[in-house]
């Protein structure tokens, strides 16, 4: 494990529900529909007024070519697919939709719960489906498919849990801040996480379709501004029970 995701400790955790699938194409573009963009009380003060002064109506690489949604991905232009994950979402386009939703964003500890948490043997996994690496059988990782796929694709990407598809595919933003375990140590430099912790970043769990087989695992916590877009995030919803 990285520095920031060290060391074990205890967190405890109200009751909460989570989606069992990320968000997708087809959910957002419900979103889009109800003007999620246009209606101020879905968005953050900083958030609303990014949006405004960028343009900001639709996801990164989104066009409207015929009356019909297209997504650009590198080189090529193709039909969007419905049933995808939704990529390429600010954090603060992820927190509206939860808002329009009725939700809200996961905290971090609630996404890694919910990933690898093992009732039956009070037992917390490596990964959601056991502790063995992920293959090319069970999750959309490594560069294999150079896209998204189905947000049921992988059967053997569930958690003890009932969740799917928490490793791959999209990385997913939490409503956590990026901020220290308790009892921290820096290793081996300040640059690789110390540095960066503060309120500044958001935390983004989970992986996608372009990271490597072996850079990913529950614990691993990714972090980047609210604003960034280009990068392969999406998300899912949780609420308070």
């Amino acid at each position: 494990a990285y520095d920031n995701e060290r060391p074990l400790h205890h967190v405890e955790l109200a009751a909460f529900e989570i989606d069992r699938t990320p968000v997708t194409n087809a959910d957002f573009l419900h979103f889009m529909a109800e003007d999620g963009y246009e209606r101020d009380e879905f968005w953050g003060a900083e958030g609303l007024a990014w949006i405004r002064q960028q343009g900001i109506r639709h996801p990164k690489y989104w066009s409207k070519e015929g009356g019909e949604w297209r997504v650009r991905r590198f080189d090529r232009s193709s039909p969007l697919p419905l049933d995808h994950p939704v990529c390429h979402v600010c954090w603060w386009e992820a927190d509206a939709y939860a808002r329009w939703a009725g939700k809200r964003l996961p905290t971090e500890f609630e996404w890694e719960a919910a990933a690898r948490w093992d009732p039956a043997s009070d037992v917390a996994r490596r990964f959601p489906w056991g502790d063995e690496p992920a293959t090319a059988r069970i999750a959309n990782l490594d560069q294999l498919h150079f896209d998204t796929t189905p947000v049921d694709a992988w059967p053997e990407n569930v958690s003890p849990l009932g969740v799917a598809g928490m490793i791959g595919d999209v990385w997913e933003w939490t409503a956590s801040d990026f901020l220290p375990y308790p009892g921290y140590e820096t290793f081996p430099y300040p640059e690789y996480s110390e540095v960066f912790f503060g309120h500044e970043y958001k935390v983004l769990r989970g992986g996608s379709w372009a990271t490597r087989t072996g850079a990913i695992r529950t614990t691993f916590r990714n972090w980047d501004y609210p604003i960034r877009r280009q990068i392969f995030a999406g998300f899912r919803c949780a609420r308070d029970v």
